[in-house]
């Protein structure tokens, strides 16, 4: 793999770390300043909606100033807004810093996925996504530990080792990452790709479906449901309020073990879809992906929980790859395509964000066996789609 991927890939480790040493903190700090807890969930969702609403203008940005700039812009971004929000005076400035942070984190996002179709050599492009995805989630996993062990500094240390995180991958990015220009073989430059010319093509259309799928089901509702879930189930089986068997505790084991099952399909899997193709590997693993999300609901005991979740974290490690994979097949590595791949993350965001929402009051209203149903058929729906999309519609940009 070339040293530019290598540097994407340790990069995202040490962002994801950064942010999930922030984020256990974070609700706390913002009650700090005597609001309550919709409040407080605010200044979460001011982060999400900031990158939905800037994900538009940061397509147009990477078109413009390349893939490698508009990285470092964004990291420069994210860690000047943690900066401050350590040393923020008010509520009202910790919304502002915090939906600033969510700027700096969709062009950092979507220059991240244009280097990654730029620099990757074709034969390899699967291979390099799960190993990006992968080193992100052992991050997110391994902040939240590292954000426990700094929590006597205070809460608003932890915004400041956020930010010399990311002052570090600045660094590296910056020494290590070459530039790259889009030229043909003949050294005329390629415009970039636009939206339009995208939505001609079938497997994108069917990839956003994925995307705002895979957004609902894997980032919005498995953060914000298993752990309510996880608390029902340790209140039915009269577990304590703390320590081992609590719903704190089976919450982080069933989180941390979805993950770990996620990273590994996509460390031992990733490769495959590059020599078989994109296709197999995203209908199978979406609908296998859907059936397992569906069930986990059912789940009576902690261990057959930890086991549903364990087989959705491989079964979701088994497309997730393939999606990255297609989204670089489809603008290439000889253009760029900040408005394809912006959109692609738009739909994400989207989902992850409405699913917490939707689901709660499903759960308010029926329990958690139809919240989880639903989110399997979200997925569901999305395999089936790419299963009704032509072979031929999966090329290969050069």
């Amino acid at each position: 793999m070339p040293t530019d991927l290598r540097v994407l890939v340790v990069a995202a480790f040490v962002i994801a770390a950064g942010y999930g040493v922030v984020a256990p903190v974070l609700p706390q700090f913002a009650t700090s300043f005597g609001v309550g807890a919709t409040a407080a969930g605010a200044v979460m969702s001011a982060f999400a909606l900031m990158r939905v609403a800037w994900a538009p203008v940061a397509g147009p940005i990477m078109s413009r100033v390349g893939e490698r700039r508009t990285y470092l812009i964004g990291l420069a971004v994210v860690a000047l807004s943690s900066a401050a929000t350590a040393f923020a005076p008010s509520y009202a400035l910790l919304v502002v810093l915090r939906g600033l942070g969510g700027i700096g984190s969709v062009m950092f996002t979507v220059s991240a996925m244009g280097l990654i179709a730029r620099l990757a050599p074709p034969t390899i492009r699967a291979k390099v996504s799960g190993y990006y995805a992968t080193s992100f989630m052992l991050g997110s996993i391994m902040g939240p530990v590292i954000g426990s062990l700094t929590a006597a500094w205070g809460m608003r240390a932890p915004f400041v080792i956020y930010a010399l995180a990311l002052m570090f991958a600045i660094g590296v990015a910056a020494w290590k990452l070459r530039p790259v220009e889009a030229r043909t073989d003949t050294g005329s430059v390629l415009l970039p790709m636009t939206f339009r010319q995208a939505w001609s093509v079938g497997s994108y259309r069917s990839l956003l479906v994925a995307s705002f799928a895979h957004g609902w089901a894997n980032l919005g509702a498995r953060v914000a449901i298993i752990p309510l879930f996880a608390a029902s189930i340790a209140g039915a089986a009269g577990a304590p309020s703390s320590g081992f068997g609590s719903g704190a505790s089976i919450a982080g084991i069933a989180l941390g073990i979805f993950a770990g099952g996620s990273a590994l399909a996509q460390i031992v899997l990733g490769g495959l879809s590059d020599r078989f193709g994109r296709r197999p590997f995203l209908v199978v693993g979406l609908l296998l992906a859907a059936v397992l999300t569906g069930v986990v609901g059912g789940a009576q005991h902690p261990w057959s929980f930890w086991a549903l979740c364990l087989a959705a974290g491989l079964s979701t490690g088994l497309y997730t790859p393939s999606m990255q994979a297609t989204l670089t097949d489809i603008v290439g590595s000889r253009r760029s395509g900040g408005n394809v791949m912006s959109a692609y993350q738009a739909f994400a965001d989207v989902g992850q964000i409405i699913a917490p929402i939707v689901l709660g009051s499903v759960i308010d209203g029926f329990g958690f066996g139809p919240a989880f149903l639903i989110s399997g058929g979200m997925l569901g729906v999305a395999g089936l789609v790419m299963w009704l999309t032509p072979r031929s519609a999966f090329r290969q940009s050069a």
